[in-house]
């Protein structure tokens, strides 16, 4: 093709004017001018997913259904098989991405298997937590909440960027927790990590269970601490053991209470109408203590006394779930208390709510738009439907008959990138624009 010479000197003398053209006349930024000369980024594909079976995340079970994604977006649930569907997950269960409300995602063992960071490089601890990311995201967790260390905001920050694959990350950055504090300092404290960047603010009111669980916070400390993040537009999030903590919890409007080993029927039952989360933590954290003792031993409060604590209690959490049970109306959040040792393993807390009795979709609720909604992101996530962040996996087996499927997830897609497909090798390769795990069967 001859381009004219005219119209190379009229598109010169336009790009000249546009160039000089004062921004307080154009109103626009030289960037927005030169726009016009851009061409337009290509439409996404379209991704499709076929499904033989899918759980929505809301109860909802569909079978032969093809989610569309387009972009980051979910564009379209429709029944039945397109000719040639990206991914064919026939013989799959497909689900949303799994959710987290409670990790601590930068805790690990060091290089010699102790629960320490004494002594680690920088770029020791960043290789760790790289590791905990990716282990996480991978096992079909493409959302946490880690509650949680100032760490957490440096990370979140290079996945965000798209520095380093791993989950959507929250954080509260380093607890409250001194009961020394004064009320202004409590709240001032609130400010300044809402400054910080954080997104929920944790406090720390009991003793851990090991140390008995005792309540350490006043009652109008812990009313402060929530009264101000909620001025702040911060959500609250209370380790509390005690029944009075998490009954003053309630009565202080606070967002959410983890743990709640000491709470009675009744205590939940008040929390829950007051409108308060709760989010018990018993299928990951103290079995995987118990696994790694010999690693944790000696640190912090992982005492001996501790350890006999731990392995006196078994029966008596299957016990005090099933109570938790009887409390009608309530959907627990899914938070197992993720440390050091279990990365990756988040699932075990859904595995071990269904295997002593909680109905197994009301616990994929619970790990999907339940956790979504406690997160402030109920429509954003959680959920397989139109206009909902393309978050998706795929597992091998039928979770509802088989809750351990949830350990077998062949396929992870979080915001319309894959990050790990075992099931179609041999599929369309320009699908995937990040990490993916591949291999045949």
């Amino acid at each position: 093709m001859i381009i004219k010479p005219s119209i190379v000197r009229a598109a010169a003398a336009l790009l000249l004017a546009t160039a000089l053209t004062p921004l307080s006349s154009a109103g626009r930024t030289l960037d927005e001018q030169m726009s016009v000369f851009v061409a337009p980024a290509p439409a996404p594909r379209p991704i499709t997913i076929h499904a033989g079976e899918l759980i929505d995340g809301t109860g909802k079970v569909m079978r032969d259904v093809t989610v569309t994604v387009l972009g980051t977006k979910i564009a379209s649930v429709t029944p039945g098989r397109p000719t040639r569907p990206t991914y064919e997950f026939a013989r799959l269960t497909v689900l949303p991405g799994l959710i987290d409300t409670h990790v601590h995602i930068t805790t690990h063992f060091n290089d010699e298997g102790r629960a320490t960071e004494k002594g680690e490089s920088g770029e020791q601890r960043g290789l760790k937590w790289s590791e905990n990311v990716w282990l996480t995201l991978i096992s079909g967790f493409t959302t946490i909440q880690s509650i949680g260390a100032d760490d957490d905001l440096v990370l979140r920050k290079a996945i965000q960027g798209g520095r380093l694959p791993g989950p959507r990350l929250l954080t509260s950055g380093q607890p409250l927790g001194d009961p020394k504090m004064s009320i202004d300092e409590i709240r001032r404290t609130v400010r300044e990590r809402k400054a910080q960047g954080v997104d929920v603010i944790k406090m720390l009111v009991t003793r851990s269970i090991r140390d008995g669980g005792g309540q350490t916070w006043s009652d109008q400390q812990i009313s402060a601490a929530c009264d101000e993040a909620r001025k702040q537009g911060l959500r609250t999030w209370v380790h509390a053991h005690a029944d009075s903590a998490v009954r003053a919890a309630a009565d202080g409007n606070c967002w959410a209470v983890t743990h709640a080993q000491l709470a009675t029927v009744e205590t939940l039952a008040y929390a829950h109408a007051k409108g308060m989360y709760i989010e018990p933590t018993f299928g990951v954290v103290q079995p995987n203590y118990m696994r790694n003792k010999a690693k944790l031993l000696g640190t912090g409060n992982y005492t001996e006394d501790a350890f006999k604590y731990m392995e006196g209690n078994v029966q008596e959490n299957r016990d005090k779930w099933r109570r938790f049970l009887t409390v009608k109306n309530i959907t627990y959040l899914s938070g197992g208390d993720t440390n050091a040792g279990a990365e990756g393993d988040n699932a075990r807390e859904i595995i071990w709510r269904v295997q002593q009795g909680q109905d197994p979709m009301r616990a994929i609720v619970a790990a999907t738009s339940v956790n979504a909604r406690a997160l402030n992101l109920g429509d954003k996530i959680g959920t397989i439907a139109p206009g909902m962040e393309a978050d998706i996996v795929a597992v091998d087996g039928d979770p509802l008959k088989d809750i351990l499927s949830l350990w077998r997830v062949r396929f992870v897609m979080k915001g319309g990138v894959v990050y790990k497909d075992l099931e179609n090798c041999a599929g369309d390769p320009l699908a995937r624009s990040a990490v993916v795990t591949c291999s045949r069967r």
